[in-house]
């Protein structure tokens, strides 16, 4: 097992600006397509702590309660999803992890559990994967989940305020690189677009199922289609000693997130627990020409019985009728791309 080091910033770096080489260590053609970013306030990790041990709960609420919050319409994209993907390695449907998918609409206006109508007024169904409001568990029939709903908001803005500084950064580089590049385009993406995705994610403990070395048996190699994904680290819990029974680390050095390097290395990269990490997606080299590069990245399981992990994924993307080449506006370009996982 390789473990990369990735690039890592400061907060207050990124408020003063980093140099270009930092950006193209992080996200350049010979990088490992991903940037971490330390010095973040006590909230962001009381925050993280209290919504990932709740993923757990949410996880394994009873069938009935999350069939309510499943959305089929939407491409089982908003609200809860599992096995409704298919993993790449086989083919097969993806039952080791479920999701579940919030419409972050609201660090625009707190008002919206979706895209403006207007917005959606320009785009059909075949678009419903983008337009359908947020569905939220019932918290005051689930005592476990109070506060849940106030909670994933206010993680998911704070993600996307840190990566509006890490688009403002990529703007200064693109706009040396790509003639006629809209000044600020991507800081004014991250921060105005209402079809910007959370996915917070709840891998199921493998249950003594064996688990090939390689293998992409949690979450299967692909690419993200925004610009940029904010992640957290991962918590691991022991769910034999309860949902929240929270571990310091992880009990399985080879459990985790991996990265396809350029070299077509598979490397581990491992995120700080206080610290947030921004990988590069297809969006941001659709826009950059190039400049950055998309990274292809898979998570793998553990052979060890009752070990679930949780983490939370935020999608900074366009909205829906923002181009992001010469031929497609997001909505096109997403649709193409979520046509071959579902």
């Amino acid at each position: 097992m390789i473990i990369a080091e990735p690039v890592i910033v400061s907060l207050e770096q990124l408020s003063l600006g980093v140099e270009d080489q930092i950006l193209e260590n992080a996200f350049g053609p010979d990088s490992l397509g991903i940037i971490v970013v330390e010095g973040l306030s006590g909230k962001f990790s009381e925050l993280r702590e209290r919504v990932l041990s709740s993923a757990s709960v949410l996880a394994n609420l009873p069938s009935d309660q999350l069939e309510k919050l499943e959305s089929e319409e939407s491409t089982w994209l908003t609200g809860w999803s599992r096995g409704k993907e298919k993993l790449a390695n086989s083919g097969l449907p993806d039952n080791l992890k479920g999701s579940f998918y919030v419409n972050c609409a609201f660090h625009k206006d707190d008002t919206l559990e979706g895209p403006t109508k207007e917005l959606v007024s320009k785009f059909d169904d075949n678009f419903k994967a983008y337009t359908t409001p947020n569905l939220w568990p019932a918290e005051r029939e689930i005592s476990e989940l109070k506060d849940f709903q106030a909670d994933l908001k206010k993680l998911c803005s704070f993600i996307i305020d840190v990566a509006q500084l890490v688009a403002s950064n990529c703007d200064k580089y693109i706009g040396q690189k790509v003639d006629g590049y809209e000044k600020n385009y991507l800081e004014r993406v991250v921060r105005d677009s209402t079809c910007t995705k959370a996915r917070l994610l709840h891998y199921y403990p493998t249950e003594g199922e064996i688990v090939e070395s390689g293998s992409d048996s949690w979450c299967g190699e692909h690419l993200d289609h925004s610009c940029l994904t904010g992640l957290t680290s991962a918590i691991f819990i022991d769910e034999s000693k309860g949902l929240t029974h929270k571990l310091e680390q992880s009990p399985d050095k080879e459990a985790g997130l991996y990265i396809r390097n350029r070299n077509a290395q598979i490397v581990k990269v491992n995120i700080p627990k206080h610290c947030l990490a921004f990988q590069s997606g297809s969006t941001l080299q659709e826009v950059s020409n190039g400049s950055f590069k998309a990274v292809s990245h898979f998570v793998k399981g553990t052979n060890m019985n009752h070990i679930a992990r949780n983490t939370l994924a935020v999608f900074c993307q366009p909205d829906l009728d923002e181009m992001v080449n010469a031929k497609e506006n997001f909505g096109e370009y997403a649709n193409r791309i979520l046509g071959g996982n579902h």
